[in-house]
């Protein structure tokens, strides 16, 4: 199995890379952009990506307490290549919506 889907399988952590690649970003802009996703779930994810060196973690010593996330420079060089994950589906998305809906 690929290392890349290793690193960036299940439901939320592609969603979060895409969100991610925008820029840092606090934890509860996160959870409000990525609807659906509890706390709980957003947690361990950041965790996963983190502990996979495409995530960084930065915590500011303020009160109180700021946290941001955002791509490492090898994060942001899978980022680039699930663009082009990204632009196949753009490309074939009528297509493949059509035929979920036709098996419905």
């Amino acid at each position: 199995m690929s290392i890349a889907i290793d690193v960036v399988g299940g439901k939320w952590k592609l969603h979060l890379m895409w969100v991610l690649a925008e820029g840092p970003q606090r934890f509860g802009q996160i959870r409000r952009l990525l609807t659906g996703v509890s706390e709980k779930v957003l947690a361990e994810n950041l965790r996963h990506l983190e502990a996979a060196g495409v995530v960084h973690r930065e915590i500011y010593p303020e009160i109180p307490p700021r946290v941001e996330y955002s791509l490492t420079p090898r994060g942001e060089e899978l980022s680039e290549a699930l663009s082009a994950l990204e632009a196949w589906g753009d490309k074939h998305r009528d297509h493949v919506l059509s035929c979920e809906l036709s098996t419905a």
